[in-house]
């Protein structure tokens, strides 16, 4: 490198290297501060935020993140309920209860918690969405046997039981499902 008059050479610092390292260092998040974070954005179930934050654990560190998530479940800040909640609002519009409890139960919530937050949905409001959920892919009742197979297998695959997905094929575009039962009433007198 060419220098002009008056510029002197900037001499290397060997110890530049280790002061970067320790910079580097010192701007990691700690463990505490990264379940922290995740917890800022949306509830996790313990068992999802174990998963989470495993990967930044030190050698050895396994009994710092239990007594971490220990101690955040007993500030309140980890529930499994809440979260189990806050999965049933967020899917009760698309899914069945079947689905939302297997994807409560992948996340590691406990079959109470699962149990309390599925039993809370409407049976009334389940039929409902499984109704417009059937129109808005079908349409219109099926015209054989293969094509009801294929409209009780989609609504199955939901998390809808095989008796809701014959009832919504049954009703099809009625719009009141009373109306339904007073006539299939009638006809049995």
């Amino acid at each position: 490198m060419r220098m002009r008059s008056g510029q002197t050479a900037l001499k290397r610092d060997p110890f530049d290297e280790d002061k970067k390292a320790n910079v580097k260092q010192a701007v990691q998040p700690t463990l505490r501060s990264r379940a922290l974070r995740l917890l800022a954005r949306r509830d996790w179930s313990q068992q999802a935020l174990r998963e989470r934050l495993q990967t930044h654990v030190a050698e050895g560190g396994a009994e710092d993140l239990e007594a971490l998530l220990n101690e955040f479940t007993d500030r309140g800040w980890i529930s499994d309920a809440r979260y189990a909640e806050a999965v049933v609002r967020q899917r009760k519009d698309r899914y069945g209860k079947a689905a939302i409890a297997r994807r409560l139960k992948q996340a590691g919530v406990s079959d109470a918690a699962i149990t309390q937050a599925v039993g809370a949905l409407d049976a009334d409001h389940e039929f409902q969405t499984a109704r417009a959920l059937w129109r808005r892919k079908f349409r219109q009742s099926p015209r054989d046997d293969k094509e009801k197979a294929r409209q009780i297998r989609f609504l199955q695959a939901r998390g809808y039981s095989l008796a809701l997905a014959l009832r919504v094929l049954k009703n099809g575009g009625a719009d009141n499902d009373s109306d339904n039962e007073d006539e299939e009433e009638e006809m049995r007198q």
